[in-house]
């Protein structure tokens, strides 16, 4: 039986690791032993059994408590705890997801002893190395053995790197095997789709109507904890709310309601809480956040998991950030980047509000990839 250890830290990991148990489940029960281990990385009160649950996904098998920390402590803590998991379970690989502490940790772990690394999500860059997530998906790729890559374009950056797409013989870390392979979160959406449609309530729950509402979601400390920054972006929900007497729903999570109060100016932040266009709710879970994205008329966000699912449900998305890893949905034109522009977000709102004919073309995979990463491991690593 091949054995992977799946390392997670965060919620988003979860979620995207789903795929693979799901594939292996359905497909590989007899071929492949998963071990989920979370590293704790990012407590969640909503981590709880409801959450494994609802999706009906697998708990992970061991949660190595690391919690919060600097960058340095955080990281260097889940590096002891995965190697002692490695050396006691004896697996054939490691498997980790995207560019957290976590992904970072469970590379350097498993490397030093000579465990091959399967980096999904490889080959992402932002190019703005000020970033710790582009530092640790970059060190994580250069001692992976496989990296699957969700589009043509990561592909393409692993290249410039010095990989070689055509490598052959058995791959490892100075041979590794690169491949496009679609991307995990298109797998779910697919599978979660459905799912959403039947449980969520969260339009009826907040009253909003399909096709009528923004979505907005913000959370990247860049902007939260930026006076200037937060102020261009609400001052420019605000406008368009107004303007075009629209609603718009953002899911905030506590510590970013809790900044708004502090980094807005007053008149800013009690015009906001009296807009009843503008509905801020506590934070949704996975089903409902599909059901909001699904229906909505846009999406305004500064997260790049929002950005590719907007993507998936044919929405068209402003990014609240100066840079995005998924090219793909900017070159074709269904996404822009604004940064915290004021002007410019209401430019691209009112740009996308006439523009009927956006395109969705299939740059993310089949809705198969986890499949394809499984037929991978076993075919080049057992």
């Amino acid at each position: 039986m091949f054995k992977i250890i799946t390392v997670v830290g965060a919620r988003p990991q979860i979620i995207k690791a789903a795929a693979l148990s799901r594939a292996i489940k359905n497909h590989y029960s007899g071929k492949i032993n998963e071990i989920i281990v979370h590293t704790g990385q990012h407590y969640d009160e909503n981590m709880s059994q409801v959450f494994f649950d609802e999706l009906g996904i697998p708990s992970p098998d061991i949660n190595l408590s690391v919690g919060s920390g600097s960058h340095g402590k955080q990281t260097a803590t889940m590096i002891e705890g995965i190697e002692k998991v490695i050396l006691d379970e004896k697996p054939n690989a490691i498997v980790v997801y995207g560019d957290t502490n976590s992904t970072l940790a469970a590379g350097v772990a498993a490397s030093k002893i000579h465990i091959p690394v399967v980096h999904i999500e490889a080959g992402l860059r932002s190019y703005n190395k000020k970033m710790p997530e582009e530092v640790n998906r970059i060190m994580c790729d250069h001692v992976s053995s496989l990296l699957f890559s969700p589009t043509k374009t990561g592909v393409e950056n692993l290249l410039k790197e010095g990989f070689k797409q055509e490598a052959a013989g058995n791959y490892t870390m100075d041979n590794p095997g690169v491949f496009h392979c679609g991307d995990v979160m298109y797998d779910n959406s697919i599978h979660f789709s459905e799912m959403s449609a039947q449980e969520s309530t969260v339009l009826a729950d907040n009253k909003l109507i399909e096709g009528e509402y923004i979505l907005s979601t913000i959370h990247r400390n860049d902007n939260t904890d930026t006076p200037e920054r937060i102020t261009g972006i609400f001052e420019a929900l605000q406008a368009i709310s107004k303007e075009n007497n629209v609603e718009i729903v953002l899911p905030l999570h506590p510590r970013t309601a809790k900044i708004l109060a502090q980094n807005l100016p007053a008149e800013l932040y009690l015009s906001i809480q009296s807009n009843p266009n503008i509905k801020l709710i506590p934070p949704v879970s996975f089903l409902d956040m599909i059901a909001l994205e699904k229906n909505s008329k846009m999406v305004i966000t500064d997260s790049g998991g929002v950005q590719k699912e907007a993507f998936f449900f044919n929405k068209a998305c402003i990014i609240l950030r100066p840079e995005t890893e998924w090219v793909e949905l900017v070159s074709c034109g269904s996404a822009t980047i604004v940064g915290w522009s004021k002007d410019k977000i209401i430019e691209a709102y009112n740009r996308y509000s006439n523009d009927s004919s956006l395109r969705f073309p299939p740059v993310f995979g089949d809705g198969k990839a986890a499949e394809f990463i499984c037929d991978m491991m076993l075919k080049h690593l057992s």
